[in-house]
């Protein structure tokens, strides 16, 4: 289904709508007086802000915007991709590891564990 079409409203001269995929969708509020460099970082960037002190992109996920819980639970869902409904569940931030025995689900919990820290130490070098 598609979504419905948005009417967007008349802004103030200093501010302009821009658009963060194509067909109009994803739409932002930004400054009319940014600079091309800084008006593509921010269409880049979709968690990216200005303000008095410059330009700023987050380097992890705040929780606080809208779509960044389902956003980590895709992340998650890709990084456990192999382990999801056959040893483990992902819920929003949350996992479970499962098996036949207390032995079982330590075992699978190390595995699980591992792959965190593999993907954190390859995320961060």
């Amino acid at each position: 289904d598609e979504p419905p079409e948005v009417e967007l409203k008349d802004l103030p001269p200093h501010l302009e709508y821009v658009f963060l995929e194509g067909d109009n969708k994803l739409h932002v509020i930004i400054a009319k007086d940014l600079g091309d460099e800084e008006k593509s970082a921010l269409i880049k960037e979709k968690t990216t802000f200005t303000c008095p002190y410059g330009m700023f992109a987050y380097r992890r996920m705040p929780f606080g915007l809208c779509n960044a819980p389902g956003t980590f639970q895709r992340c998650m869902l890709a990084i456990f991709h192999d382990m999801v409904e056959k040893t483990t569940e992902v819920f929003m931030d949350d996992f479970s590891v499962f098996g036949n025995s207390f032995e079982n689900c330590l075992s699978r919990l190390d595995k699980m564990l591992q792959r965190c820290g593999d993907v954190i130490t390859n995320t961060l070098l």
